[in-house]
């Protein structure tokens, strides 16, 4: 299976490369692209990205991009309730693999607070999400059980995460895998950018979308609330 053999909304646009190397690449440049364009028209631009191995390449080709770093600002769609210095810490990955060189002077936004527990935690990241700008690119990526940042089927709190007219921007979450602590930011605040790209890598993952796509059960499976226009996938073998 392909992903052109997938029935995809109509406004969800699909592009295949034939490696992740060159997913990333392109993916950095389609980016790279979208970030200067929101400097342009408004002097500055938010980027927000997902954590986890995937996007390592992703970001290190995103660096070598020409981009105006010091008028971008970088946040975290989720983010594990560890501190930085761990090594589950999505904030750690990014200060080492994407806030390094030209890109260190990015302002980054983290979601990571030390609290009583973890739902203190997300409160006060809900504070500071509340001094994000508006998103202009958001890089999505999926599970093999459909979930998306860090909106986990049968997690505590999903139901509110998911709710459109819940304007929360972070919620504590609880993951299947450890660490199991989660911070989420919901979906309003994720279903608020500009431009979103999901990117997806081998056979699982597509068999997962092709399972999203005949249903419309979104507790279910999570990745659903972002199967609408104008979403752009970015996916390889």
């Amino acid at each position: 299976m392909a992903i052109s053999d997938l029935k995809l909304p109509e406004g969800v646009i699909a592009h295949t490369f034939t490696s992740p190397a060159v997913l990333a690449d392109q993916l950095a440049a389609a980016v790279a692209v979208q970030l200067t364009d929101a400097i342009q028209q408004q002097g500055t631009a938010t980027l927000v990205v997902s954590g986890g191995r995937s996007p390592v390449a992703f970001f290190h080709s995103l660096i070598k991009q020409p981009v105006d770093w010091s008028r971008v600002v970088v946040s975290l769609a989720d983010e594990r309730w560890v501190p930085v210095e761990h090594a589950d810490s999505n904030a750690g990955l990014l200060k080492k693999h994407l806030l390094q060189g030209p890109a260190a002077k990015a302002r980054f936004v983290g979601l990571y607070n030390v609290a009583a527990n973890l739902e203190e935690a997300a409160q006060q990241a809900d504070r500071q999400l509340a001094e994000l700008p508006p998103i202009d690119v958001l890089i999505l990526g999926m599970g093999d059980d459909g979930h998306t940042a860090s909106l986990f089927p049968d997690s505590p709190n999903l139901a509110s995460a998911l709710d459109l007219n819940n304007q929360r921007r972070c919620w504590p979450m609880l993951a299947p895998t450890v660490p199991h602590q989660r911070l989420s930011m919901s979906r309003s605040l994720l279903n608020s950018a500009k431009h979103t790209v999901l990117s997806i890598q081998g056979l699982a993952k597509l068999n997962t979308l092709n399972t999203a796509l005949a249903g419309d059960d979104v507790a279910a499976l999570p990745i659903r609330a972002f199967l609408q226009p104008t979403l752009e996938i970015y996916w390889c073998p």
